[in-house]
């Protein structure tokens, strides 16, 4: 049986891990425990989770700034697509976000993501083509990542990811 969740900072290690390994979700060191963390603290109830058996299956981060909603992370593992948990996930947190006040949500897509595509205009999103999203890094160039890849960005969050892991299981030792 699937359950659905609020997504919470325990979900991290499980949630980053399956973000890892979903073709066409964007992860970076902003993905780490500290930064879901104090999302998670700012928005929360908006993000879900979905197990099967206790096992992580499904997430979606969510979240809004008083005005318009964003959908993130939308993650469900290869083996149980198909079954309506992405749609699931989607439907509780815009539930939340329209329950919040919040009248216009926002899907956040990689360009190249074509099964991303189907999917969110499937379910009643509109692309729009007239607007384009631009970034600035608030980090100064000498405090970002040395190595400034998504790659090493991940081998980072990876290690932290594993620390965490680490100090749960040494925590239950003690």
């Amino acid at each position: 049986m699937i359950t659905y969740s609020p997504m919470t900072i325990a979900d991290h290690a499980e949630a980053f891990e399956l973000w890892r390994r979903t073709e066409g979700v964007g992860i970076s060191a902003a993905d780490g425990r500290e930064g879901i963390e104090r999302y998670l603290d700012r928005n929360p109830g908006f993000s879900c989770v979905a197990r099967v058996d206790g096992k992580l299956i499904g997430t979606l981060m969510a979240g809004h700034d008083g005005r318009r909603g964003y959908l993130f992370h939308l993650a469900v593992a290869s083996e149980v697509r198909g079954r309506g948990i992405g749609r699931e996930l989607v439907r509780r947190s815009l539930e939340a976000l329209k329950a919040a006040g919040i009248e216009r949500t926002h899907a956040m897509v990689f360009s190249n993501n074509t099964s991303a595509h189907s999917f969110w205009k499937q379910i009643g999103f509109q692309y729009l083509d007239f607007m384009h999203v631009y970034s600035i890094s608030l980090i100064a160039p000498e405090e970002r990542l040395s190595l400034g890849t998504v790659a090493a960005t991940r081998e980072i969050i990876r290690n932290q990811t594993e620390s965490d892991g680490n100090s749960k299981q040494n925590s239950k030792k003690e």
